[in-house]
């Protein structure tokens, strides 16, 4: 590998495999990862815990003074976890109470500008892989090497369900498959950053595709560019 540098931007819907894919290519690659979901689903259990109003202005600019967030190694799993105002919520954060209200959250300007800022000083150095849903088109419109991920409803469904099943037995797929498409709802008609592919982003449908081949495509994609 030579000494350059990229920052690689994988953006799509929820549930599409971007955080799988850019955990496994930060590895292979000796990258950074940034997961900038978990920002957003840090600042909304930040929310839900104080009882923020985010229909209040002041209450969302006093609340996002409170929080610190970063980003550390857990060694015995070899992952990247976040931590809030120095607590591990790394598995708080993906209970459903958070994912019913995260994109409302993610959907507020302040919000949003408080988290892109951080995301991007993330990226100075570059050697860094963020997923998102503006990664490509907001925090680095600038990136090297953009994807945008896509699968079909159903499966995308099935991978959510299967996912919270492990963690709440009483999950239902009916309720999964509406926190989806709420979701997609409001990530791609909200004003500030919506959900939408870059002009320049290289769509990868990984529908019928498994783990590996993903990671193969994207690490063919991101080896032409360092050569």
């Amino acid at each position: 590998m030579s000494g350059k540098k990229i920052i690689i931007a994988i953006d799509g819907k929820s549930s599409c495999g971007k955080s799988t894919m850019a955990k496994q290519l930060a590895r292979e690659l000796g990258y950074v990862y940034v997961d900038s979901g978990a920002m957003y689903r840090a600042i909304t259990l930040y929310f839900l815990r104080n009882n923020v109003d985010i229909t209040e202005g002041s209450q969302v600019k006093d609340a996002l003074e409170e929080i610190e967030l970063d980003f550390r190694l857990n060694e015995q799993r070899g992952e990247v976890e976040i931590f809030l105002n120095d607590e591990n919520v790394e598995y708080l954060i993906r209970e459903m109470i958070v994912a019913e209200k995260v994109s409302e959250v993610a959907a507020l300007e302040a919000v949003r500008n408080f988290a892109v800022n951080q995301q991007q000083k993330m990226g100075k150095l570059k050697g860094v892989i963020m997923d998102g849903r503006d990664i490509g088109t907001v925090v680095f419109p600038h990136a090297e090497l953009k994807l945008f991920l896509t699968a079909d409803n159903a499966v995308r469904v099935e991978r959510r369900f299967r996912e919270l099943y492990q963690k709440n037995p009483n999950i239902t797929i009916e309720e999964v498959a509406h926190n989806i498409e709420m979701r997609d709802y409001i990530d791609a008609n909200r004003e500030i950053s919506p959900l939408r592919k870059a002009d320049d982003a290289i769509e990868i449908n990984n529908t019928h595709l498994t783990q590996e081949e993903q990671l193969h495509k994207a690490l063919e994609l991101a080896n032409g560019l360092l050569k």
